[in-house]
Formats: C-alpha cells, structure tokens, sequence
C-alpha cells in the first residue's frame, strides 16, 4: 500500500541516496540531482512543496512511464541530453519533459527534433512524395512617386512560382511547413496543408525583382519563401530566400533524401532534375528493398 507522507515532514524523511520507482523502474540518485531544475515538479517534490508517495520497499513512487525516465535522469545529472542512434521515444519524452515541467530539457529536445531527421523517430516504413512545379512570368504596370504631384509609369516583370505537394507522410509535410516560410510585410510566416485531413501543401511565392520597390510589392500582396537550416548558428544564415525554382528543388531534394527518400521518376527529363515539372520520390523499408536484390 502507498503512503503519503505529510507536507510537514516530507522533504527531511528523504536521504541520500534516494530510491525511485518510476512506474515500476528503480532508479538510485540524490537530492541534488532531482532538484536540479527548482523550478520543475522534481524540485518542488524533493524541496517540501509536494507530498510524496511511497511503494511497500519504500521508495518514492511517481507514476509515469519508467523506461523514458532515465534519460532525465541521466540530463538533470549532465545538464545534457543523450540518447541513442535510432531512439523513437521522443514524443514521449517530451511529453514526460513537459509533464516534470523541465524547460531546459524541453528546449534541448527541440533543438534535437530539429537536426535529427524524421526517419530517426520511428516514421513509416514506406511513403510517397509527388510534387507538380509552374511558374508565370507576370508584367506589370506601378506608379512611381518621385514628389508631390510627380509619378513616374513603371514596367516590370515578375516570377510567380507554384508548388503542389503530395506526401503520404504528414509528418514530412509538417517538417516542410517548419521548414520554408513566407516573408511577408508581417514578418515569417508558415505555409498550411491545404486541408487538416488532406496530405497536401500548395506553396505559391514571387521573389522581388530589384527594380521593383518594397512598397509596391507589399501593395501587390506578393510573398517571398526562405528556408530555415537549424544547423546553423550565426543569426544572419538562419535563414535564405528561395529566388527560384531550382533552388526550392534543391533545397526539397536535401531535406528528403535524408529522410530516406529516392528519386523514383523525373517528368521531363531525368538528366534535368532542377528543371523538372513533376517529381516523385519513395521511401521503401530498407530491409524490404534489399530483399529483392539479386
């Protein structure tokens, strides 16, 4: 039977070294390791905030999933999260992380789901990406204020260029979303699915030609799309602007081959890849591919 020891009482029956059951796990540490972070549920547990409960061997007893907890443990002691190649848990741990209400743990498994790929945290076995590339040269017709009373007429052509995605994978598509922004008057701005229960993005940018005035081109409603590469450290290369399609490709090109994506057909020509129409890419099972080789 469990007991509950008073609040009065609770923080002096507890010695080190201290004896966990996480949801039926056992873990040994101290005082100082669990009240590492004061401000998370651990510190107010372990500093006489909360009461606590104790199984019949007398451990203290916290009900929740054992096999993740280590990996807490083991960042309050190293203030470092380590986990191994191939760990497919994190959602979980988050969810753990949040629950003890550990923010600098939280910020380091976010830091780490934006340079682990996907593949790496349990995804499917096998999808399907499709995407269909256009784009339309546009004239167009502006004022230019050079004083009061005084305009100037002013031609320039502008790229528009479109972007239809199809992936099986939501969660790639997500990461997509994360991934590429819009640069608007506003500021960044992340591309939707085009419906909740959907598998598609629709992504429609114009880059800003030079001789083309910022205020004209926000009057337009134009957008711009960057990419944000998380790797990166210094301010001024978080993110790039996407200017045209090849370089979108490109960009796609990466994030999904490392995400265990191939290039399974190429519309028009193969040998043309950036300057392609249509794309299709497949993630097969490894071990499902290889059984078919000769």
């Amino acid at each position: 039977m469990l007991n509950l020891n008073s609040l009065d009482d609770n923080r002096n029956s507890v010695q080190d070294p201290v004896s966990l059951n996480v949801g039926g796990e056992i873990y040994t540490t101290t005082i100082d390791t669990l009240t590492r972070c004061r401000d998370s549920m651990l510190g107010a547990m372990f500093t006489g905030q909360m009461p606590l409960l104790r199984d019949p061997q007398g451990n203290v007893f916290i009900d929740r999933d054992g096999k993740v907890f280590r990996y807490i443990l083991n960042y309050l002691r190293s203030s470092s999260l380590d986990l191994p190649d191939g760990f497919t848990d994190l959602s979980l741990l988050r969810r753990e992380a949040d629950f003890f209400q550990i923010h600098p743990l939280l910020d380091e498994i976010h830091r780490y789901e934006a340079l682990v790929p996907l593949s790496c945290r349990g995804g499917p076995l096998g999808a399907l990406l499709i995407l269909h590339v256009d784009s339309k040269v546009r004239v167009l017709h502006f004022n230019l204020r050079h004083g009061p009373e005084n305009y100037e007429l002013r031609t320039c052509s502008v790229r528009a260029f479109t972007v239809n995605l199809f992936c099986t994978w939501r969660a790639f598509l997500a990461l997509l979303c994360e991934r590429f922004s819009y640069r608007t008057s506003q500021g960044l701005t992340s591309p939707l699915p085009c419906n909740t229960r959907q598998n598609r993005v629709k992504l429609e940018w114009v880059p800003r030609p030079e001789d083309l005035p910022q205020d004209q081109y926000h009057k337009q409603q134009y957008r711009g799309l960057t990419v944000s590469y998380p790797e990166v450290t210094q301010p001024d290369r978080l993110t790039e602007e996407i200017t045209d399609m090849q370089g979108f490709l490109e960009e796609l090109l990466k994030m999904s081959l490392a995400e265990g994506f191939r290039v399974d057909l190429v519309t028009p020509d193969p040998a043309q890849i950036l300057n392609c129409t249509s794309l299709r890419l497949v993630k097969c099972c490894q071990h499902l591919h290889q059984s078919h080789l000769p």
